[in-house]
């Protein structure tokens, strides 16, 4: 018969044998949530959750390539359908996780209590920062908002491209460009320095920013990929989402 401390460790070893570890691929507007996500989940699985940022066009060539993610976490709906189609995703796993955001941002001087969305018709020699639009869904969105705008053309001369919606925040915050278009929920870190002027932008002046996540060909098989899919629909994952700036399809 085993003694009460023996089956104990039985027990936690055996808990430990089925602990597995993941890969996720996360648009860089996601980052910061993403981690407090896999902190919560780590805790309560036992698995181990790596996580690289980038923008979602970029992580999808790089899943293309063949890179060894599990899951991605797009800033996009259109790529995890591609996914889907192509069969590099798995069929049916696709979903919204969250819903962002467009805010026009500032820490210019110059610009303080000034009246944000005016400053976009009379730029100047003042640079403004969106991201790329042939990678990043937000510099799409930047896009469609500046032509509904009437203001594409004239900004386009002044344009600063981030490669992603992160350093599209670098370059508005460290003061490279004098406007930016960034994401809600960056606007809301409280490590960001305060905006001299900001606007948010109306969400009828671009298509919706629908972030999905689909579950990768690669680990159709995992459990730790199929759990952390299931924690992302729980109370607790999207306490963390809304905490964080986005808002959820329902």
């Amino acid at each position: 018969m085993l003694h009460g401390r023996t089956l104990l460790l039985l027990l936690l070893l055996a808990e430990v044998g089925h602990a597995d570890s993941l890969t996720v691929a996360v648009a860089s507007n996601f980052a910061r949530p993403a981690h407090e996500l896999a902190e919560r989940f780590e805790k309560t699985s036992g698995h181990e959750l790596r996580i690289t940022t980038a923008s979602t066009g970029k992580l999808y060539a790089q899943i293309e390539n063949g890179a060894p993610f599990d899951i991605l976490l797009a800033a996009d709906k259109e790529r995890p359908l591609l996914l889907e189609e192509s069969g590099l995703g798995v069929a049916g796993s696709r979903f919204t996780y969250a819903v962002g955001s467009l805010v026009l941002w500032s820490r210019d001087p110059a610009l303080s209590n000034a009246d944000c969305r005016a400053q976009l018709d009379k730029l100047g020699k003042k640079r403004l920062a969106i991201a790329n639009p042939a990678t990043a869904p937000y510099g799409v969105a930047a896009l469609q908002f500046l032509q509904a705008a009437g203001a594409w053309e004239a900004v386009q001369p002044r344009l600063v491209f981030g490669e992603n919606i992160a350093q599209t925040l670098h370059f508005v915050a460290s003061g490279n460009a004098s406007l930016g278009l960034i994401a809600t929920a960056q606007a809301r870190d409280a490590r960001l320095p305060e905006s001299t002027c900001h606007w948010p932008v109306p969400r009828s002046m671009h298509e919706a920013l629908e972030h999905q996540v689909i579950l990768l060909e690669r680990a159709s098989g995992k459990k730790a990929a199929t759990d952390f899919l299931a924690y992302l629909r729980t109370g607790d994952a999207r306490d963390v989402i809304t905490a964080n700036g986005y808002e959820m399809d329902n």
